[in-house]
């Protein structure tokens, strides 16, 4: 960790002031008001798409020359294309119900007081994530639209294009007449000023860390402000002995091949012993005409042909989230052994099963505790657009608040409204 220096210290705090100042603003601000600021957002976005694209052409300069593997500089680019689908993302957000304001419960109380359970805005949301240019605007426009003001530390593999975006958007605020402040960043101070956000309590009520486990690990250990932890994706996919193989073959594929360096790409292929001689070898082609590294226990390594790049798997091999064309692979007995397996490994986000045995499916989800479990689909439709919650602000593996993909209304608290008529308490 960087050292935190007085003068970071201080700047730091003074952006979180400076957020929790201006969130005042958003508590009370009706959604349609907040829906012209996310249009012009999107719009912004889309007419400042060449400066945004040269500021990201500078980061992958910078990131090839660091040696950022190809699953790192997927997420971290950005082109015409990409902006106008983050512009399209936002749109979506738009035509979301704005959670704020929503009634969970209503109750009238023997004694006559009126209770009501209301949904509101958080208050400051603090973002530190890695080289996702995506989370910069879907961390604030979620927030925006649930009433938040968020600040943002994007890491320094993105430095340049977080800064592109972030100017964007303000500037879109500035045309709406908000308080540019309800969107800051503290990417100048870097890890340091990372440091002060997560203990920064009274001036930021929620940290929401999204990246590795190593980013993810040192913010759960590092912050008094109360966290939400998000992300790790050592994601299974168990191929169990009814399952069919034509199916099989697709999700894995698209499951590993789709996007490799996201959190729910699969990281794990279990495959049962008695279909291990008819799926292995087919899938083990398409890994090998995809270049794909295989980790395989010694059971899978028997069906691997000569153009697959195939290691043997070590203990560390079964809990690395990869993040790059590579896969572990081992044959299991039966579905308790998957199960148990996952059970061993898991990092609780997506684990999937490819079956058309009733018996079998239902145990597998009775027994796999994950916040998503799929069934004869991929791992990569755990994500809060597919879901229909739009942007997404992270994929939560904790227990607590929130659970999965996370949408406007994780971002939301409640409040008790309690109404009475001159009521005393005896």
């Amino acid at each position: 960790m960087e050292e935190i220096t007085l003068e970071i210290e201080e700047a730091t705090l003074g952006v979180a002031r400076r957020t929790k100042t201006a969130s005042v603003l958003l508590r009370s601000m009706p959604t349609s008001r907040k829906n012209a600021l996310l249009n012009t957002i999107a719009a912004q976005l889309v007419h400042d798409s060449e400066t945004i694209c040269e500021a990201n052409a500078l980061d992958m300069e910078e990131g090839r020359k660091n040696g950022m593997t190809e699953g790192l500089l997927d997420r971290l680019f950005l082109d015409d294309a990409r902006i106008e689908k983050i512009s399209d993302a936002v749109r979506e957000v738009v035509e979301l119900p704005d959670p704020v304001g929503e009634i969970l419960s209503e109750t009238t109380l023997d004694n006559g007081l009126v209770l009501t359970q209301k949904r509101v805005p958080i208050g400051v949301i603090a973002m530190i994530y890695e080289a996702r240019p995506n989370v910069t605007v879907d961390a604030a426009v979620l927030a925006l639209k649930s009433g938040n003001a968020v600040v943002l530390r994007g890491g320094s593999a993105a430095k340049n294009t977080n800064i592109a975006l972030i100017a964007s958007m303000k500037r879109a605020l500035d045309a709406q007449g908000i308080n540019s402040d309800v969107v800051n960043t503290v990417d100048n101070f870097g890890r340091a000023g990372a440091a002060v956000l997560m203990k920064a309590r009274g001036l930021v009520d929620l940290v929401i860390p999204r990246g590795g486990a190593g980013l993810i690990k040192t913010v759960v250990e590092t912050a008094t402000v109360p966290v939400i932890e998000t992300g790790v994706g050592n994601c299974h996919v168990y191929v169990d002995k009814y399952a069919d193989l034509v199916k099989a073959l697709a999700i894995v594929e698209n499951s590993k091949l789709h996007r490799v360096g996201v959190c729910n790409a699969a990281e794990k292929l279990l495959v049962h012993a008695d279909i291990a001689h008819k799926f292995l070898p087919k899938i083990y082609d398409v890994f090998a005409k995809n270049y794909v590294t295989v980790h395989a226990d010694v059971e899978a390594q028997r069906f691997a042909p000569k153009s697959l790049k195939m290691l043997p798997a070590h203990g560390k091999d079964w809990e690395t989230e990869y993040l790059a064309k590579e896969i572990a692979v081992r044959v299991v007995a039966n579905i308790d052994e998957a199960i148990a397996h996952i059970a061993m490994y898991s990092t609780g986000h997506t684990e999937a099963i490819v079956s058309e045995d009733d018996s079998a499916i239902a145990k597998f989800v009775e027994n796999v505790d994950s916040a998503a479990v799929m069934i004869n689909a991929s791992t990569r439709f755990t994500d809060g657009g597919e879901f229909g919650f739009g942007a997404e602000i992270g994929i939560s593996t904790q227990k607590l608040h929130v659970r999965g993909p996370m949408g406007l209304s994780a971002l939301t608290s409640f409040a008790w409204i309690v109404k009475g008529d001159g009521h005393v308490r005896k």
